[in-house]
């Protein structure tokens, strides 16, 4: 079986399809079109996808020659409100909407990976299931929980999931995996300090809510560099402020808005108690009153140290030892393939996307450009993770 060869001869249409995605943007919850194109291309292959999984979602089956394991395959395809950037000549059509978190690369790589293990199918047992998620972006209603409470993990019992995203930091050629966590909780927060209004002219007279929202601010800072252990990783990020209305007048509102990440479910269970205190403390203090809002979003996405091993193998087959990356650290970046890793074993990969001599644009920018030269890469790790798991390799 020459993998390389079967996925070359689909490669045209696979560029096909992520070019497509790529120019017709949809964002999360939103992608009726997206799910329709994925469903019409796994009925082209013989496929009888089902739709409207867990929202857009959509789910097909690949049968092998005889009984077996099931291994799943997941890609996400929503795409974000950023306007792109690129100048690429199939640049998204929807204007501020565009696949700035790879997205399509994913789904593509899926398609692709789904045509190849069709042409395959006589020569593995068990079956692949194909996951097709929406809303990854949505950290509050994420499309992943939303399909698991819809049963993509059941009839037929998922026994091994394997998902990836791109990553703009490696070069093509690489792809990266770690033992445990590659990437962090993300959970989101909502700040509204209340003060009193006055004339800027008389600040004694009013609770300047601005400067109370200044001092929170600093003061959250503190929560990383002194009640967080140097050898743990976190981050609390204030992502917006809103308040004031008038340059004379002394605010008596502030909304903040803000996110925690960190790897270590200990450290996270503590964060919402102490950015309350800081937030209730710091208020009460200056004669203002503050209130927090406290979202949990993704979970840590954790590796199965189970098939770590099975995966890097994998790996190193598709791209050489040289171009495996194990990474130092695991990123603080979130992603809601963390529910499926707490309920089946799971393996997460990052595949290098950056061209040589090119602009390093990173996650959630309107100019990422990933090299589409990665996508036989990824395709060929995902196929040969799953016939490898299927023929009991693992």
């Amino acid at each position: 079986m020459q993998l390389q060869s079967v996925i070359q001869q689909h490669l045209s249409q696979i560029v096909a399809d992520r070019r497509y995605l790529h120019q017709h943007p949809e964002l999360s919850h939103q992608e009726v079109n997206t799910a329709a194109y994925i469903a019409a291309q796994l009925r082209e292959m013989g496929l009888s996808p089902r739709t409207g999984v867990g929202g857009n979602g959509v789910v097909a089956v690949i049968e092998g020659k005889a009984p077996g394991k099931c291994v799943a395959l997941r890609a996400d395809f929503d795409a974000l409100p950023i306007a792109e950037a690129t100048g690429l000549p199939f640049s998204s059509e929807n204007e501020g909407v565009c696949h700035a978190c790879g997205h399509d690369m994913h789904t593509a790589g899926l398609l692709g990976a789904a045509r190849v293990l069709c042409d395959l199918r006589s020569e593995f047992s068990g079956c692949v299931k194909l996951v097709f998620q929406p809303a990854e972006e949505d950290v509050l209603d994420s499309g992943a929980v939303k399909m698991i409470a819809d049963g993509v993990l059941e009839n037929p019992k998922v026994d091994a999931m394997f998902g990836q995203h791109i990553w703009p930091y490696y070069p093509v050629g690489k792809v990266a995996i770690r033992d445990g966590a590659m990437m962090a909780s993300s959970d989101r927060f909502h700040i509204t300090i209340r003060g009193k209004a006055s004339h800027g002219s008389a600040p004694e007279s009013g609770i300047d809510a601005i400067a109370a929202a200044a001092q929170v601010i600093s003061a959250l800072q503190t929560i990383v560099s002194r009640r967080v252990s140097p050898l743990d990783s976190a981050v609390v990020t204030i992502g917006t402020i809103h308040g004031g209305a008038r340059y004379n007048v002394i605010a008596d509102t502030v909304k903040l808005e803000g996110t925690c990440r960190n790897l270590n479910p200990e450290v996270r269970n503590k964060m919402e108690e102490r950015i309350r205190a800081i937030v209730e403390g710091v208020c009460g203090g200056m004669g203002a009153s503050g209130e927090l809002e406290y979202f949990r979003g993704y979970s840590p996405t954790v590796n199965s140290h189970e098939l770590f091993p099975f995966a890097l193998e994998t790996i190193r087959e598709v791209v050489g030892e040289e171009n495996a990356v194990i990474p130092e650290s695991s990123a603080l970046g979130g992603e809601d393939f963390s529910f499926y890793c707490e309920r089946v074993p799971s393996i997460f990969f990052w595949t290098g996307i950056l061209s040589p001599g090119a602009e390093v644009y990173p996650l959630h920018n309107g100019g990422l450009n990933p090299d589409e030269k990665a996508l036989p890469i990824a395709i060929e790790v995902m196929t040969r993770c799953a016939l490898k798991f299927l023929a009991g390799e693992k």
